[in-house]
């Protein structure tokens, strides 16, 4: 298969990239991987549902990620879900959505469903209610939770409801599933069996330290220049006269967690540095970074250092999204 242009809508090429077996009887499970990304949650899918998974869509827009997820997968996600019908759709079962997060993120503007973007839930309402799949799992911010006072969220439960959902929600934290990082996100998770009686994931208890995601030797190139340095210990210090804790963060290898790694890292590295005797801090390598994250070191990085940083600080904590993916296949697999 000849990839001619990233942009492409790759619609045709998307649906059949998997083609299911309709005679099969729940010997897999169908699968459509919305606003995509790299891939993270249907990488935490694909480690419990493994033969099972089948997935047959996927759509991304950004191409840089379009570029990574056919590297890793070998699927080219199409693009704008917008301008796609839910009957141009293959059949499937389960629906995974990390939908956009800056109009519900604390470090974003705020503006949620008054935000052009905020509106791309329904574009997945209008999916789910033609397909009516038996599980819809999204992913979103913890401020999502309150965001405009909660209504966002209301708005959000309720529409799922109405589609005939059975719906659970709860924020979980990375650094509880084995990742040494600080990030908490809210799932939310729809069966539209409701005899389902959902349990979210515990803790693992799992002691790590930052040091075990680190490479051995990084190159110089990570470490931060002196006139970077500078301006990171400046403004950290002018945020500490006005009395707010704004500034860079330091850590070491054996820090128990870093905080939460974002799509704006590859700008100055200023939320996670780490210390280096005798020398500047530097920043994570994107490999570390895609560690942080708890994807494998066979995860291919296929684009810049730049898109690298930004697609994973994007992405979600494959751990995390593992622990859920065992629950879920729990309950529509085993106890069946």
């Amino acid at each position: 298969m000849v990839i001619e242009n990233p942009n492409f809508r790759q619609l045709d090429m998307t649906i059949h990239f998997n083609k299911s077996n309709n005679k099969k009887e729940k010997e897999s499970f169908g699968f459509i991987d919305l606003f995509a990304g790299v891939g993270g949650i249907r990488l935490g899918f694909e480690q419990v549902f493994k033969k099972k998974s089948d997935f047959v869509f996927a759509s991304e827009i950004d191409k840089h990620a379009q570029t990574t997820y056919y590297g890793n997968y070998g699927h080219l996600p199409s693009g704008d879900i917008t301008k796609i019908e839910p009957e141009e759709i293959p059949n499937f079962d389960i629906l995974l959505a990390g939908f956009p997060c800056q109009p519900f993120s604390n470090a974003g503007l705020k503006k949620g469903f008054n935000d052009t973007r905020g509106t791309l839930f329904f574009d997945i309402a209008r999916i789910v209610e033609h397909h009516k799949p038996q599980v819809v799992f999204l992913e979103n911010v913890k401020g999502f939770k309150n965001h405009d006072k909660g209504n966002t969220f209301k708005v959000v439960k309720e529409t799922l409801k109405e589609l005939g959902y059975k719906v659970y929600a709860e924020v979980l934290n990375a650094k509880d599933f084995g990742v040494p990082q600080n990030r908490e996100r809210i799932y939310i998770i729809g069966f539209l069996d409701h005899s389902v009686n959902f349990e979210f994931p515990k803790s693992l208890n799992k002691k790590i330290k930052l040091g075990n995601i680190l490479e051995e030797t990084v190159d110089e190139k990570y470490t931060i220049s002196d006139k970077l340095w500078a301006g990171h210990q400046r403004r950290k210090k002018e945020h500490k006269a006005k009395g707010n804790g704004f500034g860079y963060c330091m850590f070491t290898e054996e820090s128990e967690y870093t905080s939460t790694i974002s799509a704006r890292y590859y700008k100055d590295g200023s939320e996670i540095l780490i210390k280096q005797n005798n020398k500047n801090p530097r920043k994570l390598s994107p490999r570390e970074a895609g560690r942080l994250q708890g994807f494998p070191d066979n995860f291919k990085i296929v684009v810049s250092d730049t898109q690298a940083y930004k697609q994973f600080g994007n992405s979600v904590a494959v751990p995390v999204i593992k622990a859920l993916a065992k629950n879920i296949f729990r309950e529509i697999v085993t106890c069946k």
